[in-house]
Parts: C-alpha cells; structure tokens; sequence
C-alpha cells in the first residue's frame, strides 16, 4: 500500500512529550498517596473493631440430634435465637474437661435468670442404650446441670465424633488413647443465628486484631510458662473475661430466623 502523496511524518516535541510524562508519573503518585492514605484509614479501623469473629454457621441439615438428661429427643437447631456455649466433657474421666466445665458452671451462674442463654455439654463415649438415661441424669445432678438452661447429651460416637471435628471445629477429632479419650476442651460460643463466634481483641499499636478462642487449658499453659496478658489478670482468669464480654455482645445482636 503506496502513503498519499501529501503525507508528512508527525514531528514530535520532546517538551509536550516529558510534560506529558511527568503528568502521568504525577497523577500514578497521587493516586498511590491515597490509596495508601486510605488503606491505613481502614486498617486503623479495622484493629479497633472487636466484633466478635465468624468462625463456621451451622446449618440445620448438619445439625445434631441428642438425648438429654432428661431422656427427651432435642436438636442443637432447636436453640437458634438462644446464644450458647458448648463444651466436651468425658464420663469416665471428668478431669480431662475439669477447667471448661469449672467455667461451664460460673457462666451458667451468671446467665442464671436469662431466657436466651444455654449451654450444652456433649458426651464424648458411648454409654449403653439401657443406661443412657439415668447415666446422664445422674451426672448431670452431680455436675449441677439443671434444665432448661443446661444441657447434657450424647449420641452414637461416629455421629457425634464427626460433628464436633466438622462443625464445632474442633483441633483434633475425639479419639481414644491409653484407655482414656483425648478431644479438644476449647468452648465453642454459638450466637442466636448458628454461627461459631470467637473474641476479637484489638491491638494497641494497630495491626490485625488478635482472635482468641476460649482454650483454657492452653491459657492455663502460658501462666504456666509465664506469659503475661498485660493486664493485672492471669491468662485463664482473662479468657473467662473475654468470654462473658463476647456473650453480652452476642446476646445484643438480633435474631434472624
């Protein structure tokens, strides 16, 4: 293909062209300016914001279905518009969930006279179908779990086993080991909508908040190690704190069916 005959190359000027250079490098500069400027206007939020975390939702086709100490039939689901706290416990060895049930207890003391509070504890073993009933009447009278507000159930280990590693989130699976069963302790917080909660504690000097989950028998470790939380308050004794904060703000929040 032949150029026209009157065609002239464009002749370029380097002054309009460095101009327009530097306006381009000035505008990408600004615009760095602000999005930085902007980032750390929201990371600054974001390090105060101590709204209880969302773990997992569990949802009512994975519910679980248990017998309580009362022999009746009852679902975890049947609690949606209730916040409340689920805990492990074994039977046959209660010192392996003595410090969360120690807590259990002055929780359910506290939430005594609420409505919209519960807790549930989860029996880790198998107890015979001709025994299961009075076996957990029994317990729950010596532990002090009294109904409505607290519940103490079980159902066949590969169910129940299953739902606390896949809903609860569990650290480790219920397990036996030297003849005694290993699971983890942490208390699980439910809000009022199915949703696993855990505490949000903002960072002094900014940053990403730190999320906690309410293992007391690590928080019993680091006292142990000598760990300090920079309160006046032991680990254990500052999780328990932070656990009753989180329920009052859960207990705030609204239910939506």
């Amino acid at each position: 293909m032949s150029l026209p005959a009157d065609f002239e190359p464009a002749v370029r000027d380097p002054k309009k062209l460095a101009r327009t250079a530097w306006t381009l490098v000035a505008i990408m500069v600004i615009g760095g300016v602000l999005i930085l400027k902007s980032y750390e206007k929201w990371s600054v939020k974001q390090s105060a914001d101590d709204r209880p975390s969302i773990v997992h939702r569990i949802k009512k086709e994975r519910d679980l279905r248990i017998i309580r100490q009362d022999g009746k039939t009852a679902d975890l689901f049947d609690l949606r518009g209730h916040v409340f706290v689920i805990n492990v416990i074994s039977l046959k060895h209660p010192d392996s969930s003595a410090r969360s049930l120690a807590v259990m207890k002055r929780v359910a003391e506290k939430y005594a006279g609420n409505p919209e509070f519960n807790l549930v504890s989860l029996v880790v073993e198998s107890i015979p179908a001709e025994q299961i009933v009075s076996g957990l009447s029994q317990a729950a009278a010596t532990q002090g779990m009294k109904l409505p507000q607290w519940w103490l159930g079980g159902n066949e280990p590969d169910t129940l086993h299953k739902f606390i590693k896949n809903e609860l989130k569990a650290t480790m699976p219920p397990h036996e080991k030297d003849g005694q069963w290993a699971f983890d302790p942490t208390l699980v917080l439910i809000d009022k909508n199915g949703h696993l909660r855990r505490a949000v504690v903002p960072q002094q000097r900014g940053g990403p908040p730190f999320i906690a989950t309410f293992d007391f028998d690590q928080a019993a470790k680091w006292d142990a190690d000598g760990k300090k939380t920079g309160t006046d308050l032991s680990n254990e004794a500052q999780l328990e704190v932070l656990l009753a904060a989180t329920i009052e703000k859960l207990l705030v929040e609204p239910f939506k069916p």
